[in-house]
């Protein structure tokens, strides 16, 4: 049984349709790419899967219906969501925002060790550990955004365009910290993300988004070995 099933997902913003009949499957651990044109539907993708979109179809999370359900009743189900833009509370300190993360958690010894973790995924969150994070620099603040879901210790976690605005190197630092995470916890990812090589860094299979619909499927080596990916998505 896939930990994540989405098929047939219809999604609206007010009177206009979005997506139209997404599918998608997430098996427990595994880590699935959404690629696709600006306004393809893959942030509504997500929002669909996190309760904050309206939806129709079949959206099933270990078995059970989360279609529907509030976001904060999704999160307590073990699904963290890392929005495009970051989300990170500006007025709070670093430490302030990834205690935030853990705010359904009672295992304080648990928080104080992940907390730990964090930083040592993140090392440049550690020299700031004491500033606001409206002080951090972009990149830092994505840090900060995955940093903040890991504290909720969930089993599934949704990029939104990790790399977003922030230089190359920085991206790339991004994506192995990511890449590591993924290794030593096991979470389950969806990741959309506009820069295809670096999301193939990550992810083992994904779906290509046009216009709401799925347009192609396949593993990461697969995809990557098509003409039209290369041309559209990997600047080849």
């Amino acid at each position: 049984m896939p930990l994540l099933e989405l098929e047939g997902v219809t999604a609206f913003y007010g009177p206009i349709q979005v997506l139209d009949g997404v599918s998608l499957t997430v098996p427990e651990g595994g880590a699935v790419g959404i690629l696709g044109a600006n306004g393809a539907g893959k942030t509504t993708t997500l929002r669909s899967i996190s309760g904050t979109v309206r939806a129709r179809g079949k959206i099933t999370f270990d078995g059970k219906s989360i279609r529907g359900l509030r976001p904060d009743k999704v999160a307590a189900m073990g699904i963290a969501h890392v929005p495009e833009g970051r989300g990170t509370l500006g007025d709070l300190t670093v430490r302030e925002n990834l205690r935030v993360g853990a705010y359904l958690r009672k295992d304080r010894k648990g928080v104080t060790h992940d907390i730990d973790y964090c930083l040592d995924l993140f090392p440049q969150l550690q020299d700031r550990i004491r500033s606001n994070a409206s002080a951090l620099s972009g990149g830092e603040q994505q840090m900060l955004a995955v940093g903040r879901a890991i504290m909720a210790k969930p089993r599934l976690m949704l990029l939104d365009e990790a790399s977003l605005g922030l230089a190359p190197s920085t991206a790339k630092d991004v994506y192995e910290a990511i890449g590591r995470l993924r290794r030593e916890s096991g979470i389950a990812m969806v990741v959309v993300e506009q820069n295809a090589n670096l999301a193939f860094t990550l992810v083992d299979s994904a779906t290509v988004l046009e216009t709401g619909r799925n347009a192609l499927t396949g593993t990461s080596a697969e995809l990557k070995g098509m003409d039209e990916i290369r041309r559209a998505y990997l600047g080849g």
